[in-house]
């Protein structure tokens, strides 16, 4: 069986070969809701990435960097509305996931299914959760257990790394 990658699972959901990747119709219905089928148009180079986005942008979304805390305004962002990547413009979270954590980040207790991926972090040597855009890989942030509930999880998120989309 051929290895199920982001990009397999959009080809597959587009019709070609979906038995090949082991979907089976239920499995095509789940993930169809989820995917990401434009994943090939934002693999781009590091010159385009560069200059697409901002640098401080640019070093959190392609390099890992984490910007400064209470830097971004969208720390304190109240309106309803979506914050989306900055990078391709995804959807990732809703306004009522948003808390103020204190931390001085855009903080969320949950996102939009299929709107992230997650990876082990050893760079301060304890492991942590990172999180990146399941479209265009950029990263995010951080996932922590220490949130409110429902969920008692904090996606802690670099503000540069999102847009805000106010309700309309």
């Amino acid at each position: 069986m051929t290895k199920l990658t982001r990009r397999n699972l959009a080809v597959a959901l587009m019709g070609a070969g979906a038995a090949a990747y082991g979907l089976t119709e239920t499995a095509m219905a789940k993930n169809k809701q989820t995917a990401i089928l434009d994943y090939d148009k934002w693999q781009l180079s590091n010159q385009e990435w560069k200059a697409r986005l901002s640098p401080e942008a640019y070093a959190v979304l392609r390099k890992e960097a984490t910007e400064r805390p209470r830097s971004s305004p969208l720390d304190n962002e109240k309106r309803a509305g979506i914050f989306a990547c900055a990078g391709c413009g995804l959807d990732i979270f809703r306004s009522d996931q948003k808390f103020n954590s204190g931390t001085g980040w855009p903080s969320f207790t949950d996102y939009i299914s299929g709107a992230l991926e997650t990876k082990n972090d050893f760079k301060l040597i304890i492991p942590r959760t990172e999180y990146h855009c399941a479209r265009c890989g950029g990263h995010q942030g951080h996932l922590f257990k220490d949130g409110p509930r429902p969920t008692g999880l904090r996606y802690c998120n670099n503000g540069v790394a999102l847009t805000f989309k106010p309700a309309t």
